[in-house]
């Protein structure tokens, strides 16, 4: 077997490598947007959640519509009270985002490698979220 020595592809422009993570931003605005001006606290907008309607047990993103919308328009305390998760997701995000951008901007490749030690992690997290929000001691965390 004879081996070809590979050619580097050409660069891309910056003009290319911003197009993924400004269309992933501008779809996130964008649906930020629809959230922020379609009030899901008026029923019949969204659909209901299917585990709550049919168990009255919350998922980890009840009340994250709501909670989008208290964030789309600057509430921050009505936010982390209808889904305080939604919010730290909101946050983790705009790191991952910005990120993206500087990297782009700069030509170097974005890479997330995350350790399954971390996915299970983030698991936990989600079920214990969970199970203390349909708890009595944790109704400050329902929505």
């Amino acid at each position: 077997m004879v081996r070809t020595p590979r050619t580097p592809a050409p660069p891309r422009s910056r003009a290319r490598r911003l197009l993924a993570p400004v269309a992933t931003l501008a779809g996130v605005v964008g649906a930020f947007a629809y959230v922020g001006a379609v009030d899901p606290n008026e029923p019949g907008h969204y659909p209901v959640c299917p585990l709550l309607r049919f168990t009255g047990v919350y998922c980890p993103g009840c009340g994250g519509l709501r909670s989008a919308h208290a964030f789309a328009h600057g509430d921050l305390p009505a936010a982390l009270g209808a889904n305080a998760l939604a919010v730290v997701g909101y946050g983790v995000f705009a790191v991952v985002a910005v990120l993206w951008l500087v990297r782009a901007y700069r030509g170097v490749p974005m890479r997330l490698a995350v350790p399954p030690n971390w996915w299970w992690g983030i698991g936990a997290v989600l079920a214990l979220f969970t199970l203390v929000r349909n708890l009595p001691f944790g109704s400050a965390l329902a929505p």
